[in-house]
């Protein structure tokens, strides 16, 4: 973000980014910290903004995101997006997960545009979400808004909960997939898995 989207943003989100960080400016202190010292004045405003920021998945509609790009189309193979990186916060601790998710979908006589799909994880992503849940909503509300005969959602991720807190296990990782019409058939599956090498 260049500074003058950054003000931009800033202008957009001022109420909510000024009441964050007078919570933000509580908790620090509750830390112990002196929140008047010179390398913490700006951070209460500058966490605030990147909360908001990171969580602007509830100012998005995905579904609107999908019905702006749908083209006929007359094929009939598998199409898939794969490796789109997201990064989301844990509802529980609200400490970061982030990972790579791939989709695949087959049509029923539509596509969508393919950033489209990136876009939709983002939406889904910039929540406070529970891996598990945001492949499952990933899932559902491509079936619902494409259509298509079926679709197949993987996501592999890492959780800093897991590793900077807790069991602290730095090298684990957590693997989630749902599918939905076509993609219950395992040969189907197994090829879109392929297509993942």
């Amino acid at each position: 973000m260049n500074l003058e989207n950054e003000d931009k943003f800033y202008l957009e989100n001022k109420a909510q980014i000024d009441a964050i960080a007078e919570h933000y400016r509580a908790i620090i202190e509750l830390l112990g910290e002196d929140v008047s010292r010179e390398g913490l004045l700006r951070t209460p405003y500058r966490a605030a903004k990147a909360l908001v920021e990171v969580t602007q998945g509830y100012r998005q509609n995905p579904e609107d995101l999908v019905e702006q790009a749908m083209f006929d189309y007359s094929g009939k193979s598998v199409v898939v997006v794969k490796d789109i990186e997201f990064y989301s916060l844990c509802e529980h601790h609200v400490l970061p997960f982030y990972g790579k998710i791939s989709v695949g979908y087959l049509p029923n006589g539509k596509i969508v545009g393919l950033s489209k799909i990136a876009r939709v994880v983002n939406a889904l992503a910039k929540r406070l979400q529970v891996q598990e849940r945001l492949t499952s909503e990933l899932c559902e509300l491509l079936t619902r808004a494409l259509g298509s005969k079926g679709v197949i959602v993987v996501c592999e991720a890492g959780h800093l909960c897991m590793k900077m807190r807790g069991v602290e296990k730095q090298e684990s990782t957590t693997v989630t997939m749902e599918c939905s019409g076509a993609f219950e058939n395992d040969a189907l599956r197994a090829e879109f898995m392929k297509m993942l090498d």
